[in-house]
């Protein structure tokens, strides 16, 4: 039984690496602080492990609803290439401001999308909750499929813990990743406008693609 949690952990890690989670993540986490990039990876975690094991117990229970995950997958997928085309628009329509400021001695550079600049703390994080539970939706087939090949017919706790702890390992080194371009590439109103839209064409490549795949 060891080995099949270890490929449960390792199913975590190479699901969680699909270009539709990371893209996701970057697209909520995008020019946010420590706190907020934090939040929204640990949040999309959450929402995708529990929702994960809940739609899990249902299929096992009523195999004929598993018709009802195809659509987490387009909304997911929806939800991103709507998230593309939103960055595109911030972009072209110039609606991207930088705030410099400092606070106890330390320049700080704080992105935002209105004249109203806030501090606040939760802003912007709780959608990426949302979208944890809609692809989560999405991968409760393929965790089933990995659950019959370590020979096992039940979800269990165990297995969904291990299963989360790989997918939150790889958002967490992603979530650093995004916090370094935060950091040190959104400097500059050109880099911001620059990352934003390259942002932005592959969120709609990867929306459209799951789409129409």
């Amino acid at each position: 039984m060891e080995v099949g949690l270890f490929i449960i952990f390792w199913y975590g890690v190479l699901h969680a690496m699909g270009p539709d989670h990371l893209v996701a993540i970057a697209d909520f986490s995008i020019g946010k602080n420590v706190r907020k990039t934090a939040a929204v990876t640990l949040l999309f975690a959450l929402g995708h492990g529990l929702t994960l094991f809940v739609f899990a117990k249902i299929l096992q229970s009523f195999p004929a609803s598993e018709a009802f995950t195809d659509y987490g997958d387009v909304i997911s997928a929806s939800v991103i290439l709507m998230m593309g085309v939103y960055l595109l628009y911030l972009v072209a329509a110039d609606r991207i401001l930088l705030h410099k400021h400092i606070h106890e001695g330390r320049e700080h550079v704080h992105i935002s999308f209105s004249k109203h600049h806030s501090h606040s703390r939760f802003s912007g994080t709780m959608p990426a909750l949302s979208l944890g539970v809609l692809m989560g939706i999405g991968g409760v087939r393929g965790m089933l499929v990995t659950l019959s090949l370590v020979g096992s017919q039940e979800v269990t706790w165990n297995m969904i813990a291990l299963f989360a702890l790989g997918v939150m390992l790889v958002f967490v080194f992603f979530g650093l990743l995004i916090l370094a371009v935060n950091r040190y590439w959104l400097n500059s109103l050109s880099n911001v406008r620059r990352i934003f839209g390259v942002l932005g064409v592959v969120s709609i490549a990867v929306g459209g693609r799951i789409l129409l795949g």
